[in-house]
């Protein structure tokens, strides 16, 4: 395994979440980050494919897979399981085999893509998969960042749109378009006895989301509202950049803003607002904490690990002082010989 426009398999000839067209391209998911225009071939698990082709293109060439199913590139055994990310996201289990009889040997390799291990309606629940070398995500990798656990955020949501409503208020809150909004909108179901708005960005994927029995609070796309339409006392569920656009002119100019992310979690108000420049903030992550993080490597198995993302020098040292053989993604190149020899 090596960085290679991403994570590269020369014994497989494939690439993880490649950051550029290739030849074959194993995807974790269909962010935009991990997801990209101009591979030749996809391999993604089934509940994914409807949303890569979404994001990617609906003529791409692209294989799914279930969770657990076997299959070959080149010379590797490949699998698929649940990362708990978003619906159809997966961690990727790799194993070379030889010969004829292409049985399994050598290190079992995983490749986390992003993770979490909070429960979430939406989506597939997390799987521990146990292995030799873990190459595992870190995007919030620093003990400042744990979730609080045991919260309600359904209601807590509700209760801000309800209490904003009674204000005559609208209820703007701020969510990726992608795996965020539709997990806000599987919490909100059991409570919302009216219809959200979505942005347009929002509605497809709610579509590709409900076509896979996800149940989402009701929802009506904001591009299906007369621009002489003022709404009060809704709730809005957008991409950040809703505000900056015409559209948002059906808001008049009473509304509440709130932004649904991990980030809030050490928001500091310096815009003078009560949450980095948003009225209100809930802290709602598709990625582990620190504490998940580390439960989740322990749990692995693993004897070497490869830190990806913002905080993989705090989760590095951790992990070494835990007396495992913890790395940065900069050593994943091919002169670690020692390291990367079976691929």
């Amino acid at each position: 395994m090596k960085l290679k426009k991403g994570l590269f398999s020369s014994a497989g000839n494939f690439h993880i979440d490649p950051m550029g067209a290739v030849e074959h391209a194993v995807v974790t998911h269909a962010h935009a980050d991990h997801a990209r225009r101009g591979s030749h071939f996809y391999y993604t698990p089934n509940s994914g494919v409807e949303l890569l082709r979404a994001r990617v293109g609906k003529n791409i060439r692209v294989t799914g897979f279930d969770f657990g199913e076997k299959f070959y590139l080149g010379d590797v055994q490949v699998s698929f399981h649940p990362a708990g990310h978003i619906l159809g996201s997966a961690q990727v289990r790799m194993q070379r085999v030889g010969g004829l009889s292409r049985k399994p040997e050598g290190e079992v390799w995983v490749a986390s893509g992003d993770y979490k291990r909070e429960l979430d309606p939406t989506c597939e629940p997390f799987e521990s998969v146990p292995c030799d070398v873990f190459v595992t995500e870190a995007t919030f990798g620093t003990p400042g960042y744990q979730w609080p656990r045991g919260v309600d955020l359904g209601s807590r949501i509700i209760e801000w749109w309800h209490r904003n409503r009674d204000e005559g208020r609208n209820s703007v809150l701020f969510a990726y378009s992608l795996g965020k909004a539709q997990r806000i909108l599987g919490l909100l179901a059991p409570f919302a006895n009216r219809r959200i708005y979505c942005h347009s960005a929002v509605t497809p994927l709610n579509e590709c989301y409900r076509r896979q029995g996800v149940r989402l609070a009701e929802t009506l796309c904001l591009s299906a509202v007369p621009n002489e339409v003022r709404l009060s006392g809704e709730m809005i569920l957008a991409p950040r950049a809703f505000l900056k656009s015409e559209q948002c002119q059906i808001l008049d100019s009473n509304f509440a803003t709130a932004f649904a992310s991990g980030w809030m979690a050490k928001s500091n108000g310096s815009s003078g607002r009560a949450h980095g420049g948003y009225d209100t903030g809930f802290v709602l992550s598709d990625h582990a904490d620190w504490n998940d993080l580390i439960r989740t490597i322990l749990e692995t198995g693993a004897k070497r690990v490869y830190v990806q993302h913002r905080g993989q020098g705090a989760l590095v040292r951790h992990l070494r002082r835990l007396g495992i053989s913890a790395f940065s993604e900069d050593h994943l190149i091919p002169e670690n010989v020692n390291q990367l020899s079976l691929f």
